[in-house]
């Protein structure tokens, strides 16, 4: 197991960074500017309005979205940064998959034993997924692997050993308890299709563990008619030929294992004790037909700079990113008619453009650029930040680090921060010390099996090579702000009613947006450009 240290700076570095951090609190006034948090609202409240229809990333409803919050930047007198004035625009392949014209079964037998086909019922059983292409029809053997972990780097492969080639790869969310949550997370998603494509896989199996699935599984039916997307262009696609890719209700996969001679159920205590889980063959395949309907859509960042005050570190950027869209429009047929996203993520992008605002407004400026980025695509992909991170709208090697607000989740006292990523570069170090100067404590992730290292946006910064951060408002397991959080996941989270009529703790939301405005100032006036530490595992992507 890679492990983690904090490098402790020098007494001159500490005098330094306290003279900076003094400046970026005399430098930034937000809080006294917008103290009860009604500017940062008003921006929410618009941009969860039925004017932008949800923000789907390829609508109408979208673009205008971007148009505000370009036209915001603008009237703060921000200079466009995109490739066409403020916008950043890209071309992706709109997947919908159709679940009435779509079928599955498990089959098994048919050589020396009778051949029983057991039939699957798309939705109850299984969704098929929207971000690779998906094939017409399949039928392939099931095999699976464990945890579908690909890290030999730490001694820990579940793909190591297991003959997958035509065959379609099962495995169940979680990993041991003694590699690291960051490390588990980034072997999730990309990093499973590349071993899974390297084994000669022709398909990828999901189950999540009830105990870490923080989106019910009625709630992925309802969702599962909305469309999925993946670049256009083949060289950012991470899967690009058809591949099936499908995830299945835990409360049914008994099924997958009823003729392996384990159950699901045994899986399940190896995974809640985090203990490693041996793969074996499912000795039955799996035939799907997958219906879908595609099309080409374009959407936008929208990119705007604030130029540093320092001839020579000017033309190095820290980007700061949230993501504007969200899910769209219902199309169930029943409820409100959009799904707002007032917190994931209008409240996010809103605390971009307010912290845009005063910054601009600043007497003092840092020493590097900073780029506001409010990213499209989020929903489908991190497909919008993986664009801006493979290819800026700035040099690419002027990009020195990333910090990301996602779902912050304003609905206790702002007294503590969740950080993402805190402990792998030294952007950790300041943010430690503007945290303590602010009376934060620094909380380590809660609930590492739900892989949030690599569900939001700074994780495609960080798979280019550059240090990044994302934050939340921070909560520990057992305490009343825990339960507050998970509250809101099973019933707020991806669903109708994460709308405007919810409770929020505006001021503390404030409170938040002057924390991140003093550390965005203090990592773009640091003298030195940020830089993974030697320990970190992922500065193997450092250019």
């Amino acid at each position: 197991m890679v492990g983690v240290s904090a490098i402790e700076p020098s007494h001159s570095d500490m005098r330094l960074t306290l003279a900076f951090a003094a400046l970026a609190l005399a430098a930034f006034p937000a809080l006294a500017a917008d103290a009860d948090g009604s500017r940062w609202w008003a921006h929410v409240e618009t941009l969860a309005g039925p004017q932008f229809e949800g923000r789907m990333t390829g609508t109408a409803g979208y673009d205008r979205a971007a148009d505000y919050a370009a036209r915001a930047f603008a009237a703060y007198g921000l200079q466009p940064a995109g490739t066409e004035g403020y916008l950043q625009p890209m071309t992706f392949t709109e997947q919908t998959v159709l679940a009435d014209r779509s079928s599955a079964a498990l089959v098994a037998g048919g050589e020396v034993a009778p051949l029983e086909v057991v039939p699957l019922e798309v939705g109850p059983d299984l969704l098929f997924g929207a971000r690779i292409p998906q094939p017409e029809a399949i039928e392939a053997p099931l095999v699976f692997i464990g945890y579908g972990l690909h890290l030999p780097e730490v001694g820990y492969d579940d793909f190591a050993g297991q003959d997958l080639k035509g065959k379609i790869a099962v495995y169940v969310n979680g990993g041991p308890g003694d590699i690291a949550a960051e490390l588990k997370s980034h072997s999730r998603g990309s990093e499973t299709w590349r071993a899974a494509q390297a084994a000669g896989a022709v398909g990828l199996i999901s189950i999540a563990n009830p105990k870490s699935m923080d989106v019910p599984w009625a709630r992925q039916v309802q969702n599962s008619n909305q469309p999925g997307m993946y670049p256009a262009d083949a060289a950012l696609n991470e899967v690009r030929e058809a591949k099936l890719s499908a995830a299945f209700n835990p409360a049914q996969a008994e099924k997958l294992f009823a003729r392996s001679g384990h159950s699901f159920a045994e899986v399940l205590a190896l995974a809640d004790a985090a203990r490693p889980i041996a793969g074996f063959d499912l000795a039955q395949s799996i035939r799907a037909q997958v219906a879908t309907r595609t099309r080409q859509v374009t959407s936008a960042n929208v990119v705007a700079k604030l130029p540093g005050r320092d001839p020579a570190l000017a033309a190095e950027h820290v980007v700061v990113t949230a993501h504007l869209d969200h899910l769209g429009l219902n199309t169930s047929g029943a409820g409100p008619a959009y799904y707002p996203g007032a917190l994931d993520n209008a409240a996010g992008a809103a605390s971009v453009l307010e912290i845009a605002r005063d910054m601009a407004a600043a007497k003092a400026r840092p020493r590097r650029s900073v780029l506001f980025v409010l990213l499209t695509g989020e929903e489908k992909g991190l497909l919008g930040s993986r664009h801006f991170a493979g290819r800026p709208s700035v040099p690419a090697d002027s990009v020195v680090a990333d910090l990301n607000m996602d779902m912050a989740l304003p609905l206790w006292t702002f007294d503590s921060v969740l950080m993402y990523g805190v402990d792998e570069s030294t952007l950790g170090d300041t943010a430690r010390r503007v945290s303590k100067a602010a009376g934060l404590e620094v909380v380590a992730d809660p609930y590492p099996d739900r892989n949030s290292f690599i569900r939001s946006d700074q994780y495609s910064f960080i798979r280019a090579g550059i240090p990044a951060l994302a934050f939340k408002f921070g909560f520990k397991p057992g305490t009343p702000q825990a339960q507050i959080e998970s509250a809101w996941r099973a019933s707020r989270y991806h669903a109708l009613t994460d709308d405007l009529s919810q409770p929020v703790e505006k001021a503390q939301a404030a409170r938040f947006n002057v924390f991140l405005g003093k550390l965005i100032f203090a990592v773009a006036d640091g003298r030195e450009r940020p830089r993974w530490k030697e320990t970190s595992f992922f500065k193997r992507f450092a250019k």
